[in-house]
């Protein structure tokens, strides 16, 4: 369970400093006021900076869910297969989901893909739920 989790954290990280390349850029170019930064409002932004940003935020949202579910799996010394192979589906539609979003942004098929994670994530959960009894 943790190498799912930490490869999590390694694409949160790359998304991070892609996010920070892009905002960083948008200033040195002029298309973004550094005051925009501050708030993160108040001017018409170009679309790559928007993505990369909610790329990043949602990187913070159902994930949290998954390091939750992880740490208890760990805590319970649950090591069945299920729940790794739900950890890794998660962590690949994740990955695949910051590729479309970032890339094409066909929103069908990111809600797809962000469909298959999620329920990755609730199948975890039952699985805890059921270990518990």
């Amino acid at each position: 369970m943790l190498y799912p989790m930490f490869m999590l954290v390694i694409l949160t990280m790359v998304i991070m400093v892609l996010t920070a390349r892009v905002r960083v850029g948008s200033v040195q170019t002029g298309k973004v006021p550094q005051s925009y930064y501050s708030l993160m409002q108040g001017h018409d932004i170009p679309d790559f900076v928007a993505k990369t940003t909610r790329n990043f935020n949602n990187l913070f949202e159902v994930p949290t869910l998954f390091y939750a579910g992880g740490a208890v799996y760990l805590a319970l010394d649950q090591t069945g297969q299920l729940p790794v192979i739900n950890a890794w589906i998660f962590v690949a539609a994740r990955v695949m989901h910051s590729i479309i979003h970032l890339s094409y942004n066909n929103v069908v098929h990111r809600l797809t893909i962000f469909a298959i994670g999620n329920l990755s994530v609730l199948v975890m959960w039952l699985g805890i739920v059921n270990a518990a009894g």
